[in-house]
């Protein structure tokens, strides 16, 4: 496929995955978040909706990532406002902890509503 065609293609799939309309929606077209839509965010944002707060290296571990990939998607996300990074001292060792935002769980919450709208849109079909 042609560059130009390949990435139209690209774009059509993507919208037509990306946007759901009709009742599954209430009505109004919901974006997809690609911000928690990332694995690596979507696994941090998920840990942290079931946990009240993770350290860095209970999430490294969770996640079997990096250190550096999950800096990286833990940044994205605390400034986006949806985590909230503390920083401290366990005796000498540096703490890094993590806590889900109320601003960070809607987006999780409408997130996981469009997923269900999607599933159910293609499940009708």
């Amino acid at each position: 496929m042609a560059k130009h065609k390949r990435a139209t293609h690209d774009a059509e799939v993507g919208a037509g995955l990306g946007t759901v309309h009709g009742d599954a929606a209430e009505g109004r077209a919901l974006e997809l978040d690609r911000l928690i839509h990332e694995r690596i965010r979507l696994g941090i944002v998920s840990a942290l909706a079931v946990n009240e707060c993770l350290s860095f290296n209970d999430l490294k571990a969770m996640l079997a990532t990096t250190d550096g990939n999950l800096s990286v998607h833990a940044r994205k996300l605390e400034e986006a406002g949806y985590l909230e990074c503390t920083k401290s001292f366990d005796g000498r060792v540096p703490r890094t902890e993590f806590c889900l935002t109320s601003e960070g769980r809607s987006a999780l919450e409408r997130y996981l509503d469009h997923m269900e709208a999607l599933i159910q849109t293609v499940r009708d079909r």
